[in-house]
């Protein structure tokens, strides 16, 4: 889902460059439901000079790969973040086109997998890479060779300004919550740390009865664990698609709809960040800062080093040492009034000198394509 939003802001900006035909690829239903979005709304922009399509994503065996470039005859390819596909790669190598590496991330355990043979890494090298930060571009030049590889501004930072000022009755969920409900966000939560989350969330409720807990699992498969971890605790809760009414205190909300965590920020008095509990590096925390909301992660947010540690020193995200912090802070967000239009000017300053990224990439793929 993450590369399906970062491929949205590409395709915007190229939306009124140049005409194109793209086909854009997933390996999830939920990757599809923002793409056909996407296809959806550039179909009904007058403006637009793009022919979108959308496909799931083939099998990864050169055999397949093969066979889907024959048929499609691509001019230029683009994989988003971590995306490395060996068998795609040995393709375009083989019909001699074009493979650009976008936002590209790469960590150093991800690369430790890679050199067990990098030659055969290094025979499969794209034609250009452009990865999200310092860090990423050692790791990726390391494999590849430093002439293939530069660095880019992380083009999340350019979703920020699209999210930041929403009219609040606009939202899905506003007639869900009574103004100023005491609503908790547990955004993108995982199944490793889903065992001192449950503690968190029992901490809450019996310090705080009145909170209404909204739970997001990163994956919905972890449904049928979390019903049973809030059964056996004899927790009150339902699922969001069970909801009709305005939800009362005191209820925990376990989410079993996909696209609706931004909304539920825009509503939240205090917001926690999953990933971050356990040593998983994190879950994005710029979300909820666009909605001028402070949000409080664990001690693990190492996938987000990229975004920089002044995010901290000027108090804009909380960093938490563990699940009972985590759920303190939680509850004295509750009770704080913070202006969120002064939050999210404050993160528009942080940010204003890391956006760019976008228009850096798309002026990359038309170089190619040229």
């Amino acid at each position: 889902m993450g590369e399906a939003y970062l491929t949205c802001e590409v395709i915007k900006h190229l939306s009124s460059q140049k005409d194109l035909t793209v086909l854009l690829t997933t390996n999830t239903s939920q990757g599809m439901e923002i793409l056909e979005k996407i296809r959806k709304e550039t179909y009904e922009s007058s403006s637009s000079k793009l022919t979108i399509n959308t496909a799931y994503f083939p099998f990864d065996k050169p055999h397949f790969m093969d066979k889907a470039v024959r048929i499609i005859q691509p001019s230029l390819i683009v994989l988003m973040e971590s995306e490395l596909w060996p068998g795609l790669m040995k393709s375009c190598k083989t019909s001699n086109i074009k493979l650009l590496v976008a936002n590209g991330r790469m960590t150093a355990k991800s690369l430790s997998h890679y050199m067990l043979w990098p030659s055969f890494w290094r025979d499969l090298k794209p034609t250009r890479v452009f990865a999200m930060s310092e860090d990423d571009t050692s790791r990726f030049s390391t494999l590849f060779g430093s002439k293939k590889v530069a660095t880019m501004n992380n083009i999340k930072f350019d979703r920020i300004r699209e999210t930041g000022q929403e009219n609040m009755k606009d939202n899905p969920l506003h007639s869900f919550f009574s103004p100023g409900a005491p609503f908790i966000v547990l955004g993108s939560t995982r199944k490793e740390e889903e065992a001192v989350i449950i503690k968190m969330i029992c901490d809450i409720v019996q310090k705080n009865s009145s909170a209404i807990i909204g739970l997001f699992p990163r994956h919905m498969h972890r449904l049928p664990s979390w019903k049973k971890l809030l059964s056996d605790h004899s927790l009150n809760w339902q699922l969001r698609s069970e909801i009709a009414k305005k939800v009362k205190p005191g209820e925990i909300i376990l989410w079993d709809k996909m696209g609706e965590l931004s909304p539920a920020y825009a509503l939240a008095r205090a917001v926690f960040i999953g990933g971050s509990l356990a040593p998983l590096g994190g879950q994005n925390f710029l979300e909820p800062l666009s909605y001028g909301i402070k949000p409080v992660i664990g001690p693990h947010w190492s996938n987000f080093s990229w975004v920089g540690s002044d995010i901290f020193d000027q108090q804009l995200v909380i960093m938490a040492k563990d699940w009972q912090e985590v759920s303190d802070l939680l509850l004295d967000n509750l009770t704080q009034d913070s202006s969120r239009e002064k939050t999210y000017q404050a993160l528009m300053r942080y940010v204003q000198n890391r956006q760019g990224g976008t228009a850096q990439i798309c002026k990359e793929m038309l170089k190619l394509l040229n």
